[in-house]
């Protein structure tokens, strides 16, 4: 009797705590199904308004630059951080130049030592030039004296036959200066190309912010080795964003590029702020409704995109929905 009464009261306790367990697997599945719905509740509601006081939803953006290395090496500075404003032009990073700037100055140095082998011609071939200036000067007074039968017909071939000679050699000399002057130009030439490069790769090593903005995001550090082409940090222009937004092809009809409308952040507020925007862009091409974005007539399946221009005061962030009225 004991005995049947201990087995009672162990299955008892299986079948207990079986239950349990059953009733908090019911309760993990329900609860995580309670999550999901409220999640895709909340990301519909992100962009539809009760009152329907609005004609489209976007989400506030603005224009990215993804500034990376224009060269290989180590990162000497690198002076932003998220959230830091810099002006346009600002230099925002150095990379080790040192390499570089030795490779430059070796190359500078072969230049100069190839300009002292180009050869003056008309300086080498001074005496050459009077002497034949001479003869010439020779061969007109033994002419005048053969015309007055004062001098010799030989005299004055011997003359000739001197400049011509002088003349060769005069024309073979200049040839052979020009020529090697030509091979010096083109080694120096070289050299101007490759100097050139040297210099894009020292400015390279100065990375300048190409727009004014705030420091979204960033990717490298000091002390890091970098390659060319690896980003160092995004920036965006934070003053002036865009709302992309989707109309229906009713109402494309009645808006065109520069028109004004009104923006109104969805900031969680009774009372929102409200912005003026520019029509700035519309879409050549018609798509389907993104799932997470509402148009003023549910049922339009087609839509084009649009952007309008909104002037930041600095309440607007990168992804905030908003509403625009046309």
């Amino acid at each position: 009797m004991i005995i049947s009464l201990y087995y009672s009261i162990l299955l008892f306790e299986n079948i207990s705590e079986s239950f349990e367990n059953i009733c908090c697997k019911v309760m993990d599945i329900r609860f995580i199904k309670i999550i999901s719905v409220l999640s895709c509740a909340s990301l519909i509601a992100s962009c539809g308004r009760k009152d329907g006081d609005w004609d489209a939803c976007g989400q506030v953006d603005a224009v990215k630059v993804t500034v990376s290395a224009e060269t290989s090496g180590k990162i000497i500075s690198l002076s932003v951080g998220e959230g830091s404003v810099i002006e346009k032009g600002t230099r925002t990073a150095v990379i080790d130049s040192v390499q570089v700037y030795l490779q430059k100055e070796e190359l500078v140095s072969r230049r100069n030592g190839a300009r002292t082998r180009i050869v003056d011609a008309d300086l080498q071939l001074r005496a050459q030039n009077e002497q034949l200036k001479n003869l010439r000067t020779d061969l007109r007074r033994y002419e005048a004296l053969l015309a007055r039968d004062a001098g010799t017909a030989k005299q004055v071939d011997d003359i000739k036959s001197q400049i011509s000679v002088l003349e060769g050699q005069l024309a073979a000399q200049k040839k052979t200066y020009k020529d090697g002057n030509a091979g010096v130009a083109n080694e120096i030439s070289t050299y101007n190309v490759q100097i050139a490069k040297a210099e894009d790769q020292l400015k390279k090593c100065r990375v300048i912010s190409p727009i004014s903005g705030t420091v979204l995001t960033k990717f490298a550090e000091e002390g890091e080795m970098i390659a060319s082409g690896q980003p160092l940090y995004e920036i965006a222009d934070m003053d002036n964003v865009f709302v992309r937004a989707y109309l229906s092809t009713s109402q494309l009809a009645g808006v065109r590029l520069g028109d004004k409308v009104r923006v109104i952040p969805d900031d969680g507020t009774s009372s929102p702020r409200e912005y003026e925007g520019v029509l700035t862009w519309i879409s050549e091409q018609s798509e389907f409704t993104p799932k997470n974005i509402q148009t003023k007539d549910e049922r339009a399946d087609l839509v084009y995109a649009v952007k309008v221009s909104v002037r930041n005061d600095g309440f607007l962030r990168l992804g905030m929905y908003a509403y625009i009225k046309l």
